[in-house]
């Protein structure tokens, strides 16, 4: 069935039960209140501006959007973009423009004007869906970008070179629009991270859609009595794809804007929420905060919290194992995917496996791994190789680029130029990226073996492991190392930390800086290179 489906059967079985809850920890303490209608609920659980959507009002809104692009003669197969944070409306307009047979674009809230514009054009897009937080951006391209004729803008105080989200879809038919849907109709494109360039479009049908909703619901067992919190971008595969198990599911979800450990842990608390989807840097900055006595456990009532899960980036032991020491009795996975396979779960750790942590796991549901040779052709157990992985949810293609699909895309197989390892049980071990291996003297080293023993050193908060440029081996391992707050450590007592790995892995450089991430929790190292090409490092060991 199209995922449409889905919302149209939520709202008919729990119209009026809510959905959807919006809570916005940190709106008092800015300076321009967003466009977002809040209401400060005296009572409310979260004691903080929140709002709610049912299922029932969530479907009428979708509806009414997909009647209004019908209306200004969007059709099935026209491309139309979301460029918002995340909020209450996302979701009803992602679901109406899939309701009019059109394909969703989300766009990166991080992109740049250029990228925005960049990405409108390659995917095609005749209309845009945009919030105020990007009106600068827009207004540079907005001559630029003549293809896209239709501008809706979601908030107050709306430019002039746009229309009225709000108005003008008020006026629309709630009634569903009777399109046709089939599972192989194209439904999205979704942008890769574009660590290493600008971004490539991955289309997705119906189809991808759908399996990613019955594999979170397979891994994760959502039941009508949870409640997923969702912190991370909706414009991406990881988040979205694991509130598709509370869309199969029937179940609530709270959209949390803010990350600091004491709103994540209130709106556990407050709303009642059972399962967690965090990103490496948010757990630690909750653990980091526990044992320093920022936050106190006791203070909340989390008893109902039964699952913690992490994905988008390779999880250390030394974390899962410090969550447990607080968190004994949750549930814990690992997921591991691609924008390409449809978002997390083509390979998992699985919650029984809590032994095993370090691996990202075995295939998920209905899917299938292994690892290859610069040939493709299966390496022995325990040997490097690239990891491929086949299933119900992957990519149609990349769009409008037949090379760069034939590049990652054989026989059924996506190859995902991430290096791992299979242990003599079936587990995965993720090595590295293929493009960050560092060759230095004819050995290959993997930065992430690196990054996961510094870790565990209780003065680093974050680190990055680089290659750079060296005449003698080619490349040397660089360390860049964010230690925690108001903590104090020198480059000698690091050293002293690496002198059990072999030498050949031991950071050449040290140097202690921010670790950048983007919004789904990847290093973006493509910025630490050029930050800390040969002479960035002269220039920061000299403090010029």
């Amino acid at each position: 069935m199209p995922i449409t489906e889905l919302l149209s059967n939520n709202a008919e079985k729990f119209g009026q039960e809510v959905c959807l809850t919006e809570i916005n920890m940190d709106l008092q303490e800015r300076h321009n209140v967003t466009w977002l209608e809040y209401e400060l609920i005296e009572n409310s659980p979260a004691g903080e501006y929140r709002r709610q959507m049912t299922w029932g009002v969530f479907n009428e809104k979708a509806n009414r959007m997909a009647n209004f692009l019908l209306r200004r003669g969007i059709k099935k197969g026209d491309k139309v973009a979301i460029l918002l944070m995340n909020c209450l409306e996302w979701l009803p307009i992602y679901f109406g423009i899939i309701k009019t047979g059109a394909i969703v674009v989300p766009l990166n809230f991080r992109y740049t004007a250029e990228e925005i514009k960049y990405c409108l054009e390659l995917s095609e897009a005749s209309a845009l869906v945009f919030g105020p937080e990007f009106i600068d951006r827009m207004e540079k391209i907005r001559d630029q970008i003549p293809n896209v004729n239709i501008l809706l803008f979601a908030g107050e105080s709306r430019p002039l070179f746009a229309e009225s989200y709000d108005r003008l879809t008020a006026n629309f038919s709630s009634e569903d629009p009777g399109i046709h849907l089939s599972e192989e109709d194209d439904a999205a494109i979704y942008f890769s991270s574009g660590t290493t360039g600008f971004p490539k479009a991955i289309l997705h049908t119906h189809h991808s859609l759908m399996s990613a909703c019955y594999t979170e619901k397979a891994h994760h067992g959502q039941s009508r009595e949870d409640k997923f919190l969702c912190i991370p971008p909706l414009y991406h595969t990881g988040a979205k794809m694991h509130w598709f198990g509370s869309l199969l599911s029937g179940s609530g979800a709270v959209l949390l804007r803010g990350v600091r450990p004491e709103w994540i842990l209130k709106t556990v608390s407050e709303e009642k929420i059972t399962i967690v989807w965090l990103l490496v840097p948010w757990a630690q900055d909750i653990l980091d905060a526990i044992e320093s006595g920022e936050v106190r456990l006791e203070d909340y009532e989390l008893s109902q919290w039964r699952l913690m899960h992490i994905g988008a980036q390779p999880v250390p032991p030394s974390l899962i194992k410090r969550w447990k020491k607080h968190f004994p009795n949750h549930l814990y996975d690992t997921n591991y995917g691609l924008s390409e396979s449809c978002g997390p779960g083509s390979v998992h750790l699985g919650t029984e496996n809590i032994h095993k942590v370090g691996a990202i796991g075995i295939p998920g549901h209905k899917w299938s791994a292994k690892i290859v040779d610069e040939n493709r052709c299966a390496v022995d157990q325990g040997q490097v190789g690239e990891l491929a992985v086949s299933g119900p949810g992957l990519m149609k293609c990349y769009f409008n680029d037949p090379k760069a699909t034939a590049d990652v895309l054989k026989d059924g197989w996506l190859f995902t130029g991430d290096m791992a390892r299979m242990d003599e049980e079936g587990f995965i071990y993720l090595v590295d990226r293929k493009k960050d291996v560092i060759i230095s003297g004819g050995e290959n080293i993997y930065p992430v073996q690196i990054e996961d023993f510094l870790r565990a050193h209780n003065a680093v908060k974050d680190v990055a492991v680089i290659g750079l440029p060296d005449k003698r081996v080619g490349e040397i391992a660089a360390a860049i190392i964010e230690l925690k707050p108001e903590v104090q450590c020198t480059e000698e007592e690091i050293r002293e930390f690496c002198a059990s790995l072999p030498r050949y892995k031991r950071p050449r450089k040290i140097i202690f800086d921010d670790v950048p991430r983007n919004p789904t929790g990847k290093i973006e190292k493509p910025r630490l290179r050029e930050k800390y090409g040969v002479t960035g490092i002269v220039a920061a060991q000299t403090g010029s």
